[in-house]
């Protein structure tokens, strides 16, 4: 009896000669059972059994970040009357610990990236993205200030907002969105989805302080603009940069 360790992410290759005859439970996390052809096959969650002869499976893979581990009884060869040896599982009152109990731990399966640097990857993305959203919102306040914007706050004390202003905005609210995303890579198992909704909620609620603000409707739909401009920068991009799902 063998345990397999799967750290998250990882792969293990079933080879037909050590997983002759074998049985195998899911003891621990989720296993994805990878075809012959490469295609993914199905999801099989704890206490799950299954054989493994003839069934096209080419290795077993964790979809997920946390660790999983199966347990593979592979039945013994015991001799009998017959020129061919027999392999079969041990009967009731065998010792079923007389069996070499050896832990198998697998590294994460080549080409696939592990979860600091999927994080790191995130950040880094978010970062750039949000760079490009301060600079994207400040020309466009720039573009509507030239066409005669004025975008006075009477709420505000009659202030004008300066073009600093929207780019502090612009960058603080998208690092928020970052933050967001990356805790949505971290406990999530569908973190793209998740993501898209909540930045298009949190952007509908943006919408509404420009109609409370008291502003004259051109800086109203000015600043309803910069929104969507910011919006439409950081929102796509780290919604590619999540996967669809991580379980």
């Amino acid at each position: 009896m063998r345990t397999l360790t799967l750290p998250g992410g990882a792969r293990a290759a079933v080879v037909g000669a050590q997983w002759y005859d074998a049985f195998a439970v899911v003891t621990r996390g989720r296993v994805q059972l990878e075809l012959r052809d490469g295609e993914p096959g199905p999801v099989l969650g704890r206490d799950a059994g299954f054989w493994l002869r003839g069934t096209g499976v080419r290795a077993l893979r964790n979809p997920g970040r946390r660790t999983a581990t199966v347990r593979v009884c592979t039945p013994p060869a015991v001799p009998r009357q017959s020129t061919h040896p027999v392999r079969q599982f041990p009967v009731d009152g065998d010792d079923m610990t007389s069996t070499k109990d050896a832990r198998i731990v697998v590294g994460p399966a080549p080409g696939r990236p592990s979860r600091g640097h999927r994080l790191g990857g995130l950040a880094g993305t978010g970062l750039v993205a949000t760079l490009a959203a301060m600079v994207a919102t400040t020309l466009a306040a720039a573009l509507a200030q030239a066409v005669g914007v004025d975008f006075a706050i009477p709420d505000g004390g009659g202030e004008t907002i300066p073009l600093s202003g929207f780019a502090v905005v612009t960058g603080f609210f998208s690092v928020v969105g970052v933050v967001i995303a990356v805790a949505l890579l971290e406990w999530s198992a569908r973190p793209a989805d998740r993501f898209g909704w909540t930045a298009v909620s949190l952007t509908a609620l943006s919408l509404i302080p420009p109609f409370v603000s008291g502003a004259n409707a051109a800086t109203i739909a000015a600043l309803l603009g910069l929104h969507l401009v910011a919006a439409t920068v950081m929102i796509p991009v780290l919604v590619r940069s999540l996967p669809a799902r991580t379980d």
